[in-house]
């Protein structure tokens, strides 16, 4: 039984030139498809470019691009996977300084914390690590390493991929 379809969207804050090819065929060979991206200069660093793609594949389509993507140097990039029938969404965020990041999310993208996580931020007695736990959390870090990228990516083109059978 083939599983449930989403969507989602790849979000490539900033790319060297050189691994830009490279980084279509990964996600590329992920989909099951050929993608040809087009890519804009990222004004937030200079010599760097950017793209996004939006998909539809199966659930689990998100971890396994960022999966393909993960650990490639100098590259910033963002998959988000739509919740579906049966699964949360999710989101995965990575940064060359800080790795990568996962957090679920419901149906209007905002991150979940699981209650145990939560339990475990209000069981430190301190409320500046219970902040520094939370902030982990969700993911804050991440959010402000890519938000100057994600800001210079406003208005960009986005190309649609619908994937059938």
């Amino acid at each position: 039984m083939a599983g449930a379809i989403t969507r989602g969207v790849l979000f490539v804050h900033s790319a060297p030139r050189a691994l830009c090819p490279h980084l279509e065929w990964a996600a590329g060979n992920v989909l099951g498809t050929r993608m040809s991206v087009d890519w804009t200069d990222q004004p937030a660093a200079p010599g760097m470019f950017r793209a996004e793609y939006s998909w539809q594949g199966t659930q689990g389509t998100g971890a396994r691009l960022a999966s393909a993507l993960r650990g490639w140097t100098h590259l910033r990039y963002e998959v988000t996977e739509d919740a579906s029938h049966g699964s949360d969404g999710a989101r995965w965020s990575h940064t060359p300084e800080l790795g990568i990041f996962h957090a679920q999310t419901d149906v209007h993208g905002n991150v979940v914390v699981p209650e145990d996580r939560i339990r475990a931020a209000l069981g430190t007695g301190d409320a500046l690590t219970m902040q520094d736990e939370l902030a982990l959390a969700l993911g804050q870090a991440w959010d402000d390493e890519l938000e100057p990228f994600r800001y210079a990516g406003a208005g960009a083109p986005v190309r649609w991929l619908h994937r059938v059978g």
